[in-house]
């Protein structure tokens, strides 16, 4: 199929007439009615009824729209595959005021010449299938979820060890602690509603509990992190886990405070994931920044689930 006549009909179906699409495409009216006649008779229908308001889609065209955009992104892809240093390093970094994203800030600041282009995906399978695509080029992840180990041709490495910290409310009854242990913990209501099954961040919190004895809530909706504050601030029972590096503001009113754990400190751990294959020249770069300023792995009074990869 001839990809040009494709992008053409894409055109005049986006701007709803042939002189129009002529301008936006940079070719004759005749070009366009020529490519579009041309994929009409490669179809064996109609796509265009010509009316005095422009070109209305038929019944087939409007069927065949969505397929001739995934044609043309499929073609896209395939290009920017092969011409990888010309397109920016797209990197997962699962949420805006993440550890990680930090982390590509300050590759940012280093390396301001590399154009970026971040993205944040849901869970650590939908990164790994953006890997295994190309759609991405690396991924921060706590790695892999026990019994789903990560496919061969995914290369990973562990850059940050995230200490956890416990936020609570004004009127909480740890709230004047200067830090608490993680055996003080026990018995203390943890609301986390962000906690999806089947993610990895739900098996590092399931072995949490596993080992010291906690009450982690992940009940009710997930509102963002802004009603998860809120109601810390205003429920005395209440508390979460909050990653030290996590960037969060809140109202002066709400007394939140975050108190760090010891004995030992959960620290969650954050990995770099790429395909091995991948040959953007600034995953390079970006594993070498990761390699020279990230610390913190394994150290001791520390405490990591057992299925996290190594240093």
């Amino acid at each position: 199929m001839d990809l040009e006549a494709v992008r053409t009909f894409v055109g005049v179906a986006e701007a709803g007439q042939f002189q129009k699409a002529a301008a936006d495409l940079s070719i004759t009216q005749q070009a366009v009615s020529k490519r579009v006649a041309a994929l009409e008779r490669d179809l064996g229908v109609r796509l265009f009824t010509r009316t005095p308001r422009g070109a209305e889609l038929t019944i087939d065209g409007q069927a065949f729209l969505p397929h001739a955009r995934e044609l043309l992104r499929v073609a896209e892809r395939a290009v920017t595959s092969v011409r990888t240093g010309r397109r920016p390093l797209r990197v997962d970094v699962v949420a805006s005021r993440s550890a990680a994203s930090g982390l590509m800030r300050g590759f940012h600041r280093a390396h301001p010449e590399i154009e970026l282009d971040v993205v944040m995906l849901f869970d650590v399978d939908t990164a790994v299938a953006a890997i295994g695509s190309g759609a991405i080029d690396a991924s921060f992840r706590a790695v892999a979820v026990p019994g789903r180990p990560l496919p061969e041709d995914i290369e990973s490495v562990r850059v940050l060890d995230e200490p956890l910290q416990f936020l609570i409310g004004p009127a909480h009854a740890l709230a004047g602690a200067r830090s608490v242990t993680v055996a003080e913990l026990a018995g203390h209501r943890i609301w986390m509603p962000g906690i999806a099954p089947g993610t990895e961040w739900a098996a590092y919190y399931d072995d949490l509990v596993a080992e010291f004895g906690l009450t982690i809530e992940a009940t009710g909706p997930n509102f963002g992190s802004d009603a998860l504050l809120d109601t810390i601030a205003d429920t005395p029972a209440l508390a979460t886990f909050m990653g030290e590096h996590t960037r969060l503001i809140w109202p002066a009113g709400h007394g939140l405070r975050r108190v760090p754990v010891t004995g030992p400190t959960p620290v969650y751990p954050h990995s770099l994931l790429w395909h091995r294959d991948n040959p953007h020249p600034a995953l390079a770069t970006l594993r070498a920044h990761l390699a020279a300023t990230a610390a913190g792995h394994d150290a001791a009074g520390t405490w990591a689930p057992g299925w996290v990869i190594p240093r």
